[in-house]
């Protein structure tokens, strides 16, 4: 099957990067290639993009798309996690962009044998790197009722998962739970009927959890923006697309955390704890996609663009001769 995924925010993004010609730009989450693409056709001979993917389909199909780019274009195969050592793997110590389109693709989607979906009646797996032992069939099998009853709850935001996840321990008891079709009849076990008559899929939640907490998609990205934006050099962007309330969350607080690190109490007059701002942050409302581009890409819905700049002059505090001291950089 074709990798066919329809790059959400392009046009915002690319604007958002501040692309220079001769930069060095970072897409921790590569897929099809679509934004990298579009990057890469404002980069001159001099520039250079690092492409870091986790799926081995999203690495095939990105080669093959930035093949006129060859010459400035790196694919790793990765988790954007790792992306400090990929980079010093590479000699590069900053960059001046970095992309991250976060979530599941709709290639990963629609290729039902990746277990993904809830449409179709395939084997449980939804792992995004398939060299990982962990799949969603071990979750759903071996996981306990509490461990499960979490997941779904804060992960899914369902007001069922503590239901669900009794329904699922039941199952299990009778035959193993080895296919999306048999988890989906569970759930809507679980889930009252005048519930399921409304909304949509009622499976929707439970296998989102599912694949977060598979992929460990929150703990990546609580890990890893903070590094990132030590990556960036002065003046540089970190562009963040989430598709769901529990990421964006997460990159509204780092954000903010890195833009006013202070931990002093309110009433003090001065700071006095050394924290040292990295940036700020350019969007104070994420950017959302416009009617025209829900048209004709339904999946981008409830995506969010936020964007961190990093801070023209920084500073860090290092130990001189006994005493702190606060140097520019």
């Amino acid at each position: 099957m074709e990798f066919k995924h329809i790059s959400v925010l392009l046009d915002e993004t690319i604007e958002e990067l501040h692309i220079k010609p001769d930069g060095i730009y970072v897409d921790g989450t590569l897929g099809g290639g679509g934004h990298a693409y579009h990057v890469c056709q404002k980069l001159s001979e001099k520039g250079r993009y690092i492409g870091i993917d986790q799926d081995a389909d999203a690495i095939a199909a990105s080669t093959k798309r930035l093949e006129p780019f060859k010459d400035k274009v790196t694919i790793v195969r990765d988790n954007y996690v790792n992306m400090p050592k990929v980079l010093h793997d590479l000699g590069i110590e900053h960059v001046d962009g970095i992309l991250l389109d976060l979530g599941v693709s709709s290639f990963q989607l629609d290729e039902k044998e990746r277990g993904f979906t809830y449409r179709e009646d395939v084997p449980l797996d939804m792992r995004m790197d398939q060299r990982q032992s962990l799949t969603a069939r071990d979750i759903v099998n071996e996981y306990s009722e509490m461990e499960l009853f979490h997941i779904i709850r804060d992960y899914g935001e369902e007001k069922f998962a503590k239901n669900i996840a009794k329904h699922i321990v039941n199952k299990r008891k009778e035959s193993p739970i080895e296919t999306t079709g048999q988890l989906i009849e569970v759930i809507k076990g679980a889930i009252p009927m005048k519930v399921r008559a409304v909304g949509g899929h009622p499976a929707k939640k439970t296998f989102q959890a599912i694949r977060i907490e598979c992929n460990r998609e929150l703990d990546v990205l609580k890990d890893s923006i903070d590094a990132m934006i030590d990556l960036l050099n002065p003046g540089g962007r970190l562009c963040i697309i989430t598709f769901h309330s529990l990421e964006d969350r997460i990159v509204k607080r780092a954000f903010k955390k890195n833009e006013n690190p202070c931990t002093c109490p309110p009433n003090f007059p001065v700071c006095v704890c050394g924290n040292v701002s990295k940036g700020k942050q350019l969007t104070r409302k994420p950017i959302i996609p416009g009617e025209e581009e829900l048209e004709y890409n339904k999946r981008a819905k409830s995506s969010k663009l936020r964007v961190f700049e990093r801070a023209k002059r920084y500073y860090t505090r290092e130990s001189i001769n006994g005493q702190d001291e606060t140097r520019t950089i």
